[in-house]
C-alpha cells in the first residue's frame, strides 16, 4: 500500500471551497454595507431565519474532529458512538427549553452579560476568560485535524471580518452541504469496494464492532452506555447550552420560535452527520480488516486512517479525494469562523464595551470588525488558535482531545450558569467559588489523564489484523514505559474522558450552594441576631436575584425586563429591526 497524492482535479475542487467561502463574505459585506451597527455585525440584526442557523449550528460543531476522528474511533473501539444520538437529543431539549429563553429574552449579545446581571462583574470576567481559553484550546485541536491549518484559518478570518455573523452563518450552511456530500461519496464508494453494505455489517459483527449497548456502570470504562449517554450529555450541554458560539447564532434569529426551531432542526443535522461518520468507520474497518495501516506503520496516527482510506478508494477518480478533503476542511472552516466571531463578540461586549459603555455606534462597529480582522485581536485570535494545533498534536486522538477540552472548561461553565438559573439563593461568592472549584477538579483529572493514560483494560481497544499486509522494512520502537504510576493513575486519572464535564459541573454546583449557604448564614449571624426570620434573611445583598419575578427564565436579571428592552415584543417573543442597538445594562 503506497501513499497516494492529490492530482490536479483534487486541487481544483479543494480550492473551489475557499473561493466560495470567501465569496460569501464579500457578498454580505457589499449587501449589508449600509447596516453597519455592531448589532448587525455580531448578531445579524436578530433577523435570521431558522434554516441557515440550524445548518450553521451543525457545521460549527461537526468539525474535522467529527469527519476524521469519529470514523477512526469507530474503527478502533466499535459503533457505541451511536449512543451519542441519545445525548444529542437531551442536549438540544435542555438548551432550547432552559437556557435559550433566558438569553434570547434578555436582549444580550454575550452570554456572559447574564452573569453580571445575575451576579456581578468579577463573575462575568472570570467566565469570559475561561471561555476564551476553552475556545483557543478547542480550535487548536480542530485546525490540527486536517492539513494546511494556517491557510484555512486565514480564509475564515477573512469572511468573518467582511460579512460578520450573517457571512459566517451562510458560509456554514454551504459547508454543511459540502460535508454531507463528501460523506455520501465515501459511503457509496466504500461500500462498493467491500462488496456491499451487507458485507460491511457482517465484517463489523465478526470484528466485534457492533457491540453497542454495554451497561457496565464502571466510570473508568472509556465507552459504555452510561459514559456516552450521561457523560456525553454533560459534555455537549456545556458546548451547546451556555457556549457563546452557539447562543450567538440562536439569538440572531428573528423570533424565539425560530431560535428553537433552529436548535431542533440542528438536532436532525447532528444525527445525520454522526450516523455518516459512524458508518464510514465501519466501512473503513471492513476494507482494512486484514491489513490495518496503523498497526503496520503505513500511517503514523489513527486519525490519518480516514484520509488514507479516501485516497485508496478514490485512486482512479480524480477530484473526489479533493471533495473529501474539502469536506473535512468545511467542518474546520465553520468551527474556526464561529470561534473567531464568538471571541470577537465576547471581547467587545465583555471587555471593551464594559470598560467604555458610552462608545458611539460608529466606533463600536469599527471595533467589532477590527476584533475580527484588524492586525490586532482578530488576527491574534487566528494565530493563537492555529498555534494551539502544535499542542493538540501531543494530545492523542482528536475526538478525545476535543471533548476533554470541552469537559475541562465547559463543565464548570455549565455549572455556573445552572447555579444562576436554577438556584435563586446562590450569591456571587458562591458562584465564583463554585466556578473555581469546578475548574480545579476538571483540570486536575484531565491533566492527570493526559500524563497517565488509562490502561487498555479500561479503554478496551478492539483487535486489528495485519495478516495480509505486505511486509515493510520498517524499524519500530516501543514507547518508553513509566517505571511506576501514582496511586491515582488507575482510579481518578483513569476516569472516562466523557465524565470530565460532569465532574466540573457537579463540583461547581455543590461548592456554589455550600459557599452561598455559609456566607448567608455568617452574614445573618452578624447583622440579624434574631429568630424573627424574613425572606431577606435568606438572600445575600450581593446577589442580583429579585423577589417577585414571575418567571424563572428571568432569574436574577437586575435591570430591564423583556418588556422594557427596546425592540422586544413579549407577545411575539421577537425583536423589531427598527431598533439598531440593544439597551446598555451597565
Amino acid at each position: 500500500m503506497g501513499v497516494k497524492n492529490f492530482e490536479a482535479w483534487d486541487y481544483v475542487v479543494f480550492a473551489g471551497l475557499f473561493v466560495i467561502s470567501s465569496g460569501i463574505g464579500v457578498f454580505f459585506a457589499i449587501k449589508e454595507r449600509k447596516k453597519t451597527t455592531s448589532r448587525e455585525f455580531l448578531v445579524g440584526g436578530r433577523q435570521m431565519s431558522f434554516g441557515p442557523v440550524a445548518l450553521s449550528l451543525t457545521a460549527s460543531f461537526m468539525s474535522a474532529v467529527t469527519v476524521l476522528g469519529t470514523p477512526a474511533e469507530v474503527y478502533r473501539f466499535g459503533a457505541s458512538f451511536l449512543i451519542f444520538l441519545i445525548a444529542y437529543a437531551f442536549v438540544v431539549f435542555f438548551t432550547s427549553e432552559l437556557f435559550l429563553p433566558v438569553f434570547y429574552r434578555s436582549g444580550i449579545t454575550s452570554t456572559y452579560e447574564y452573569l453580571q446581571l445575575r451576579f456581578n462583574k468579577p463573575v462575568r470576567y472570570a467566565a469570559t476568560v475561561i471561555y476564551i481559553v476553552q475556545t483557543i484550546l478547542y480550535t487548536g485541536v480542530v485546525v490540527y485535524a486536517p492539513a494546511l491549518a494556517l491557510n484555512q484559518g486565514i480564509v475564515c478570518t477573512f469572511y468573518c471580518s467582511l460579512g460578520g455573523l450573517k457571512a459566517v452563518v451562510w458560509t456554514d450552511a454551504f459547508q454543511m452541504v459540502v460535508m454531507i456530500v463528501g460523506f455520501l461519496t465515501v459511503l457509496i464508494q466504500g461500500s462498493n469496494h467491500v462488496g456491499g453494505f451487507n458485507n460491511v455489517l457482517e465484517h463489523a459483527r465478526n470484528g466485534s464492532r457492533l457491540h453497542i449497548l454495554d451497561f457496565d456502570v464502571d466510570p473508568l470504562r472509556r465507552h459504555t452506555f452510561w459514559t456516552i449517554a450521561v457523560g456525553g450529555t454533560f459534555t455537549w450541554l456545556g458546548i451547546y447550552g451556555v457556549n457563546q458560539s452557539t447562543i450567538q447564532r440562536c439569538i440572531s434569529c428573528k423570533t424565539e420560535k425560530h431560535a428553537k426551531l433552529a436548535l431542533y432542526f440542528n438536532l436532525l443535522g447532528l444525527w445525520i452527520i454522526a450516523v455518516c461518520a459512524i458508518f464510514s468507520g465501519l466501512i473503513m474497518y471492513s476494507y482494512f480488516k486484514d491489513c490495518d495501516p496503523w498497526t503496520s506503520r503505513v500511517i503514523s496516527a489513527p486519525d490519518q486512517l480516514m484520509p488514507y482510506f479516501v485516497m485508496e478508494i478514490f485512486a482512479t477518480m480524480p477530484g473526489l479525494p479533493g471533495l473529501f478533503v474539502a469536506c473535512a476542511f468545511s467542518g474546520t472552516l465553520s468551527t474556526v469562523a464561529a470561534s473567531i466571531n464568538a471571541l470577537a463578540t465576547v471581547t467587545f461586549e465583555d471587555f471593551v464595551k464594559s470598560c467604555f459603555p458610552h462608545l458611539s455606534d460608529k466606533l463600536s462597529t469599527w471595533i467589532s470588525k477590527g476584533l475580527c480582522r484588524k492586525p490586532s485581536a482578530g488576527l491574534l485570535f487566528g494565530i493563537m488558535c492555529t498555534s494551539m494545533a502544535v499542542v493538540a498534536s501531543l494530545m492523542g486522538s482528536v475526538v478525545q482531545a476535543a471533548l476533554s477540552i470541552h469537559g475541562m472548561c465547559g463543565g464548570p461553565m455549565l455549572g455556573l450558569f445552572t447555579l444562576g438559573l436554577v438556584f435563586p439563593f446562590v450569591n456571587w461568592k458562591g458562584a465564583l467559588g463554585g466556578l473555581l472549584t469546578g475548574i480545579t477538579l476538571s483540570f486536575w483529572v484531565a491533566i492527570g489523564a493526559f500524563i497517565y493514560p488509562a490502561p487498555d483494560s479500561k479503554t478496551l481497544p478492539l483487535p486489528l489484523s495485519t495478516a495480509q499486509c505486505v511486509e515493510l522494512n520498517i524499524t519500530t520502537t516501543e514507547a518508553p514505559q513509566l517505571s511506576s504510576r501514582p496511586v491515582l493513575a488507575d482510579t481518578w486519572y483513569s476516569l472516562s474522558y466523557l465524565y470530565f464535564s460532569a465532574v466540573g459541573c457537579l463540583g461547581c454546583i455543590a461548592a456554589g450552594i455550600i459557599i452561598s449557604f455559609l456566607t448567608v448564614q455568617a452574614k445573618r449571624r452578624r447583622h440579624r441576631p434574631t429568630f424573627n426570620k424574613t425572606k431577606q434573611d435568606y438572600l445575600d445583598s450581593g446577589t442580583a436575584w429579585k423577589q417577585g419575578v414571575e418567571s424563572g427564565l428571568q432569574n436574577g436579571l437586575k435591570q430591564d425586563t423583556p418588556a422594557q428592552i427596546p425592540g422586544y415584543s413579549p407577545k411575539d417573543k421577537s425583536y423589531s429591526n427598527n431598533v439598531q442597538e440593544k439597551t446598555t445594562y451597565f
